[in-house]
């Protein structure tokens, strides 16, 4: 039976591509605001870190109502990092919205999305954006999107509702027309394609209960709330449910509260009906894919997956002898108690305690997965230090080692594409394809994650910085052998003062420099790149010895060139294994594992390493 009065839908695309501003649109038109409300863009990246990288990073519920119909908008994350969320809300919809640039075409998380999309079976509805910007080719750009479609393995029946159903519009002066060419100036035309195109949700209201919990929310008050789609049955608060978890065990549940979505907010009912979009709270440690179903008639769904973890990186309370300058929270039982509560709201990541009780290691999709947690952390006061990221190797049948592949994108001028590809060949990478531009190259790797290690800097150096460069998770593939690490050398501070402008001038003669005149330096710590391999270890506190006699010219005053600043993802990418990265409220360090010369000799001596 069909559920007319209530349409499920996602909206995807790559990173950037007007997903969240489309939202805003969708919402000042359907009355969502208060005619006087100020209202920021991007309403729905209401997490600070989504707001300064300009990316979401939860799945959102919203809904809207339309002439008498209620909307359902899942808006997902376009960076493959996330492609957990991804996944899994699109189980709630039954059509998608696929939003592409009408300059730039479909890109490699466009891709990445559209074949979930694809592989769930869902009505996919184009929408072509921002076709007034320089360089907009939106009838070339249908076709490409039609083409991706082809390769993904898309069904007659799918590519012929996405061609009938194109919109065209632009997000942030929120229009949308059904050709290019029009005059409408409202997003009218998109919202009746939704409400007369997209299918409704086809279920029983008079079965017996199903509902599965897709994404978890977390209250301090209530403990975990489960989000998921009713797909039969009608789910009432104070009911006694069954539970049924993904390994098939059993548990009975009362209803405590239950929550519809009702524009930008939630909104407590009695009853929730098969077809929408329910919160649940009462079920203790619910978990992705539970199902909660009537106890005298059970009904079994499909098990969710969660994609498993491809990086794990290993946190410790700070061993810096600068520690508790920045924060205030700098303990190990601190630093344990707030990522095993991260486990608990977070199910996306895989945390655990060391067998030895020395850190905890956290385990995500990617180094932004990983380095958005690290961000939030130190904005709550937490000093502390990470590890190398660790690439989780798995094992097929035969006993073979497998590792996670990347595919990888790069975009640049023809005439830095020989360098791209040496760097990718370096790195264990081989190409795929090479599509050559009037202005751009487009290029396509497979390469294992390992590769993909500090890969973006080496990037932009050899194309001056014109490239851009995206990647995603592929497969697991044959393990690769060794990759070549970081070549050039670390120039490392052998005492614990504030860098000297004049011994910095001396030493950026041999290199880069990571720190500035009046920098907190200690000995270990990364002061700098040499500009060849090996180590060294450098007096950042160096002043020039002063005589009693002036030089018959005036002292020059030293010119240095600005130091080399590091993001939390790119001095994670950086680091080699005997290296870790101090993270505080104000700072990124990099340092060696072992402070003191005498202590890297020793452990170079007993591990047979030679001492360059």
């Amino acid at each position: 039976m069909l559920q007319e009065n209530i349409r499920n839908i996602a909206i995807i695309a790559h990173v950037d591509h007007g997903k969240t501003t489309l939202v805003d649109q969708m919402l000042k038109a359907t009355d969502a605001f208060r005619a006087n409300q100020q209202v920021q863009e991007r309403v729905l990246d209401s997490n600070d870190q989504e707001r300064e990288r300009g990316i979401t990073i939860l799945a959102k519920n919203i809904s809207i109502e339309y002439k008498g119909i209620k909307i359902n908008v899942i808006d997902t994350p376009g960076h493959a990092d996330f492609g957990g969320e991804v996944e899994r809300v699109l189980r709630m919809a039954d059509g998608a919205i696929l939003l592409v640039d009408a300059a730039e075409g479909p890109m490699p998380q466009t891709r990445f999305v559209l074949r979930h999309a694809i592989d769930a079976g869902l009505a996919i509805m184009m929408c072509i954006n921002k076709i007034d910007r320089d360089g907009a080719r939106p009838e070339e750009v249908v076709n490409e999107s039609l083409d991706l479609m082809m390769d993904l393995g898309a069904t007659d029946e799918q590519l012929e509702f996405t061609m009938e159903h194109v919109v065209y519009a632009s997000a942030v002066n929120g229009f949308a027309r059904l050709t290019p060419d029009d005059d409408n100036d409202d997003m009218f035309p998109l919202l009746d394609m939704i409400v007369d195109g997209l299918p409704a949700p086809d279920v029983d209201p008079d079965g017996p209960l199903a509902m599965q919990c897709v994404t978890i929310d977390h209250s301090d008050y209530v403990g975990r709330i489960g989000i998921g789609r009713i797909y039969s049955g009608t789910i009432h608060d104070g009911d006694k449910i069954l539970v049924v978890k993904n390994d098939g065990s059993r548990a009975m549940a009362q209803v405590k509260q239950l929550f519809t979505f009702d524009y930008l907010g939630r909104k407590e009912c009695q009853a929730a009906v098969a077809g929408d979009i329910a919160a649940v709270v009462g079920v203790d440690s619910t978990d992705i894919g539970d199902v909660y179903t009537d106890p005298e008639n059970p009904v079994e769904l499909d098990p969710i997956e969660i994609d498993p973890p491809t990086l794990a990186v290993v946190f410790e309370a700070s061993t810096s002898p600068l520690v508790g300058r920045d924060g205030d929270i700098v303990g190990g039982r601190q630093l344990k108690e707030r990522l095993m509560t991260e486990r608990e709201n977070n199910v996306t990541m895989r945390i655990e305690e060391l067998p030895d009780k020395t850190g905890v290691e956290v385990a995500g999709r990617g180094i932004l997965h990983l380095s958005v947690l690290m961000e939030q952390m130190r904005r709550e006061g937490f000093e502390f230090q990470v590890g190398r990221p660790r690439v989780l190797f798995k094992k097929d049948k035969e006993g073979n080692l497998l590792e996670p592949v990347e595919q990888a994108v790069v975009e640049c001028p023809g005439e830095f594409s020989g360098k791209v590809i040496e760097v990718f060949g370096n790195a264990g990478g081989t190409m795929v394809s090479m599509d050559t531009g009037v202005q751009q190259t487009h290029l396509e790797f497979k390469i294992p994650t390992r590769g993909i290690m500090g890969l973006k800097n080496r990037i932009l150096n050899v194309t001056h910085g014109e490239a851009v460069f995206y990647h995603t998770f592929l497969e697991y593939g044959p393990y690769a052998g060794d990759i070549g690490n970081r070549q050039n050398g670390a120039m490392i501070s052998m005492s614990t003062e504030k860098a000297v402008a004049y011994a910095l001038g001396t030493l950026q003669e041999r290199g880069q420099l990571f720190v500035g005149p009046g920098d907190e330096c200690y000995e270990g710590m990364l002061v700098g790149e040499r500009s060849k391999p090996g180590d060294m270890t450098v007096n950042i506190a160096r002043t020039k010895s002063l005589g009693n006699q002036r030089s018959s010219t005036a002292d020059i005053a030293v010119q240095l060139t600005p130091p080399r600043t590091f993001t939390l993802e790119e001095a994670l990418e950086y680091i080699m294994d005997d290296e870790l990265v101090e993270v505080t409220p104000k700072n990124i360090r990099m340092r060696k594992r072992l402070l003191t010369e005498i202590e890297r000799r020793k452990w170079n001596v007993r591990n047979g390493k030679v001492n360059k």
